[in-house]
């Protein structure tokens, strides 16, 4: 039976190997010894977990800036995937956006992975003609 929940530490260990399965080309700070501690120190109730069982077969990870809200990290082990259980993370990562207030909900998705991209259009995301742009920071010494 799978159930949504938030993150707790015990989900550590199934969290790190979904993603490295999921991203295995990942930067390095969004490997889960990084992005976790971190996403824990702010909305630590958006970092959300599905499990069957004790097992954690799906992650997805969401914010909130006053703003707009962002989902990432959406991820499901392969085995497991085509069950459902990714959108029931994104549903119920939606609705906890929804109850802070959050009227529109961003992501991003590396524009070559078309299943991707499908997953999200079947849920009701449009692609908008924006341009995404980042900028690397010093890390801390």
């Amino acid at each position: 039976m799978l159930r949504i929940s938030e993150f707790k530490g015990e989900h550590f260990a199934g969290v790190e190997a979904l993603w490295q399965e999921a991203f295995p080309h990942d930067a390095p700070w969004n490997k889960a010894s990084v992005a976790i501690p971190e996403k824990m120190r702010f909305q630590p109730n958006l970092l959300l977990v599905a499990l069957e069982g004790l097992q954690v077969v799906g992650s997805a990870m969401a914010g909130y800036e006053g703003h707009r809200g962002w989902v990432s990290r959406i991820a499901v082990l392969r085995a497991h995937r085509h069950k459902g259980i990714g959108q029931a993370l994104l549903s119920e990562a939606e609705q906890r956006l929804a109850a802070l207030g959050c009227v529109k909900i961003n992501l991003q998705v590396v524009e070559s992975n078309s299943a991707v991209v499908r997953f999200y259009e079947k849920a009701g995301y449009e692609i908008e003609p924006r341009i995404s742009m980042s900028k690397l920071l010093p890390t801390k010494s």
